[in-house]
């Protein structure tokens, strides 16, 4: 059985259909966690993610980690059960009423008590030692930030086959681009950094996209950032952002055209990115 199975179990699954005894489970465990002196702050954004919370918090109440924690949940205005699913698993909840990830993000970042920062989306589940392993490359000297890596969950409707080369030609290709341009191999879902550089640079909240990016982009100037390829470090995750291409020959297709029509970047680190005015929040 696959690590994150029991979790996929309640995936996608109205709140009030799952059994009341999972959601004590997990209450316990994070309240064992949760440390008042916290090395590691865990902040899990969430909008409207009543489906798929439950499976991302008790992914995380399992959590084997030799560190000192705190999570925490940042409900960005959720009209579902979000934050009553927060409460109810005993995690410290802040309310973030500006819409949009960056304002999620920073509302963790800045509510944030530990040491180093693990981003955590609502809608992914993350293996046992996830946390301390991410915090432990943290810890090495030079490094700033740590960016792994993530599957989809499999099902009926996807090929087993076009997952496993889709993953694999994706995760080459970050890779290979993480080694002058590690911001553009960064993902908010799979992300942890230093808290005190971290709020040197600040969180774009102006985007709509690529506020992780636009992080890391700035992190740069401080030290390493990592590409971690470790199964132990890697999360699993939905659909959602698949959906906007269609099928995984489609968005493997944009990205190679895409790529090959900038291949000369590959070779070269940039300092500043421009925007294009459809990513930029229309006041």
């Amino acid at each position: 059985m696959k690590w994150y199975s029991q979790y996929a179990s309640v995936y996608n699954r109205e709140y009030n259909s799952i059994d009341k005894n999972i959601i004590s489970r997990i209450k316990s465990n994070i309240t064992s966690l949760q440390s008042d002196v916290p090395l590691i702050t865990v902040s899990v954004i969430g909008y409207n993610e009543e489906k798929h919370l439950v499976s991302c918090l008790w992914s995380l109440s399992d959590m084997k980690c030799k560190y000192p924690v705190e999570i925490i949940g940042i409900d960005n205005n959720s009209k579902d059960n979000t934050a009553q699913i927060f409460k109810d698993c005993g995690v410290k909840l802040y309310h973030e009423e500006k819409q949009g990830c960056g304002y999620a993000r920073s509302c963790g970042l800045y509510n944030a008590r530990g040491k180093y920062h693990i981003n955590i989306d609502s809608d992914t589940m993350y293996p046992q030692k996830y946390v301390e392993i991410m915090s432990e490359k943290l810890m090495n000297k030079n490094i700033v930030a740590v960016s792994s890596l993530w599957s989809y969950i499999p099902d009926k409707e996807h090929s087993k086959f076009g997952l496993i080369i889709y993953e694999f030609s994706r995760d080459l290709y970050l890779f290979i681009q993480s080694f002058k341009r590690p911001e553009l191999s960064v993902r908010g879902l799979v992300f942890a950094y230093n808290i005190e550089l971290a709020r040197k640079v600040g969180i774009r909240t102006d985007i709509i996209r690529g506020e992780d990016g636009s992080l890391a982009l700035g992190l740069k100037k401080y030290g390493k950032i990592l590409f971690l390829r470790n199964r132990r470090a890697r999360a699993i995750t939905g659909y959602d952002t698949m959906k906007i291409d269609g099928t995984f020959f489609n968005s493997f297709r944009k990205r190679i055209i895409s790529n090959l029509k900038n291949y000369k970047k590959w070779g070269t680190s940039q300092e500043e990115y421009i925007d294009d005015d459809n990513n930029l929040v229309k006041h």
